[in-house]
């Protein structure tokens, strides 16, 4: 089964990425707007429970963290996804790097930018005018973010939660 270890923001910055990304993201309806902190891995029943623990300590360690959306901002040329781009605060970076040391194996392929998708599988024509006009409206949101999440995959390719894990070790 595939598993991903995001963040989902608040109702408020939820709504105004889904009012983006229900025009402009194919994946819209298969997972809520979230800051990835582990791309899709696979694992077995039996593995996900060790890494379920795993991941448990890794939440008792971390500190709540101040997720801000400030801008808007792309991948272009690497590819056509445009974002909200998320400050890369101590205890985002940590935990995210508590979350790829050698004991979860698969690094990720990309640098760690840590962001929410609004946009993607865009043309290029698509992605400079939807980029100008997103830029242009830009992002300002601010608030405390105290858990995340360890998601699995359906067969429809949707995304639900697992488990709920509070930093600094708060019961879920």
């Amino acid at each position: 089964m595939k598993f991903g270890i995001a963040v989902f923001p608040s109702k408020k910055l939820q709504d105004l990425a889904n009012s983006y990304r229900k025009r402009y993201d194919p994946h819209y309806s298969l997972i809520p707007p979230h800051l990835t902190l582990k791309e899709p891995f696979d694992a077995t029943d039996e593995e996900i429970n060790k890494i379920a623990k795993k991941i448990e300590g890794i939440a008792k360690d971390a500190e709540p963290f101040t997720l801000r959306a400030y801008k808007i901002s792309s991948f272009q040329p690497v590819n056509n996804v445009i974002y909200m781009k998320v400050d890369s605060v101590p205890e985002l970076i940590n935990l995210y790097q508590s979350l790829h040391n050698e004991e979860f194996g698969v690094k990720s392929q990309y640098s760690f930018v840590p962001h929410i998708t609004i946009a993607q599988k865009l043309s290029n024509d698509e992605h400079s005018d939807v980029y100008g006009s997103l830029r242009m409206a830009g992002v300002d949101h601010e608030e405390t973010v105290d858990r995340f999440h360890l998601l699995y995959q359906l067969e429809n390719g949707s995304w639900t939660v697992y488990e709920t894990y509070r930093l600094g070790g708060g019961d879920s």
